[in-house]
């Protein structure tokens, strides 16, 4: 069962963009959640967040998360306060800061665009055209038997 709740590791994300003098927007921390989803489920065998992942235009979106930061567009996310950012257990914190060190990098644009090719939001999305409204989930067991088979067990 999921321990926490997705906006918490949001805000983990925003916290350490912030602590390396970055920013992050809100479709970059969209991407980072699904991969930390995925990642979390393969590396330490458990949901890393409650909450559904459904298959949008740009991708992969927690509506959750959306609703929270949505007030905020393109902009670059503000620093959340200190007691909004969360601990995690060590195990949770590793694969965390994996997905940084894997993705944190590459443009937001460029996250979307690698999970378009991901089979678990193709076959949520099914026929759509790609600029379609879709709020199909995205079930996390499919995410992580894509990641298995991806990366390896």
């Amino acid at each position: 069962m999921a321990a926490h709740k997705a906006t918490d590791v949001a805000n983990w994300f925003i916290g350490k963009f912030a602590e390396s003098g970055d920013v992050v927007t809100h479709l970059k921390v969209q991407k980072l959640l699904y991969y930390s989803e995925a990642w979390n489920q393969v590396i330490n065998g458990e949901e890393l967040f409650e909450g559904q992942i459904q298959a949008w235009a740009h991708g992969p979106v927690v509506p959750e998360v959306f609703h929270e930061f949505k007030q905020h567009g393109w902009n670059p996310l503000p620093m959340p306060e200190e007691d909004r950012i969360p601990k995690f257990s060590e195990e949770t914190e590793n694969v965390l800061n994996q997905v940084i060190d894997t993705y944190g990098e590459l443009p937001a644009k460029t996250l979307e665009n690698m999970t378009h090719e991901d089979e678990p939001w193709i076959q949520a999305r099914g026929n759509l055209e790609p600029e379609e409204r879709c709020e199909a989930p995205i079930p996390k067991e499919e995410i992580k038997t894509f990641f298995e088979k991806k990366y390896g067990d």
